[in-house]
């Protein structure tokens, strides 16, 4: 069985992490969405309440679960048994980062590989952030983000 992991803070989960999800899901027997739980980034929902937004998210994705993980991504990805790490790139200046990223994965497991993809035209200036800040000064964000997630950041920035 081959096994993807899809990582991200997800904080929300957006329509462009769908359209990543749906394509990974077209290519892999099992995606794990893997939600990181990174207290860093400081992050407007809970590692559960993220979980819950995503999994309600998951019905049409029969192939996909989600799981909460903390610590190095590749160390996930080898519990998990999974063999690539899918990530989703807007713009050529999510590139270098993620570039960076599949490199220093690769030193530290050359067993797991990354596949970059492009996300669909309409998606490639919506990010969780932005989505949280436009929200937060009232603007409607319903067109790039699922119905539940809608409802949980106006209930949120009540």
């Amino acid at each position: 069985m081959r096994v993807c992991i899809y990582p991200g803070t997800f904080d929300p989960i957006t329509h462009g992490h769908l359209d990543v999800l749906e394509r990974a899901c077209r290519i892999f027997d099992q995606v794990i969405v893997a939600i990181a739980e990174n207290r860093d980034k400081k992050p407007f929902f809970s590692a559960d309440e993220r979980l819950q937004l995503v999994n309600e998210n998951l019905a049409d994705f029969p192939s996909a679960k989600a799981m909460v993980f903390n610590g190095l991504l590749i160390d996930f990805a080898k519990e998990q048994e999974a063999s690539v790490i899918i990530r989703g790139l807007r713009a050529v200046s999510d590139f270098e980062f993620e570039f960076q990223m599949a490199n220093m994965n690769r030193h530290i497991n050359p067993e797991i590989e990354t596949i970059l993809v492009m996300t669909k035209e309409g998606y490639n200036y919506t990010s969780s952030t932005l989505v949280k800040q436009v929200a937060e000064f009232g603007a409607d964000v319903s067109e790039f983000v699922p119905a539940n997630v809608f409802e949980a950041l106006k209930k949120r920035l009540a």
